[in-house]
């Protein structure tokens, strides 16, 4: 008889793969530079909006996903993703 554990691993991976693949973005990503159409793509991806800033040639899009806080940098005049960061508590104080 085979062993049927790798085919099962496998299953199981490409089941939870696509969900976890959905909530991610990166660098060189090209998104919309509009406010709404930068909250409808975000979200699509079940990313929280909880703040998006126009500041110079950059937009600032924060966001949290499972409850960690993340910050997306993207060139106003692309619209391409220049910087995704890991927001870190202490760097509020």
């Amino acid at each position: 008889m085979t062993d049927r554990k790798p085919l099962l691993t496998a299953a199981l991976l490409a089941t939870l793969i696509p969900a976890a693949a959905l909530a991610n973005l990166t660098v060189g990503e090209q998104v919309l530079t509009d406010e709404a159409a930068i909250r409808a793509a975000f979200e699509e991806k079940g990313l929280t909006v909880t703040e998006i800033e126009f500041e110079d040639e950059e937009i600032e899009v924060e966001y949290s996903l499972d409850g960690q806080a993340y910050e997306v940098s993207i060139s106003a005049s692309t619209g391409m993703i220049t910087e995704i960061e890991l927001e870190d508590e202490e760097d509020d104080d």
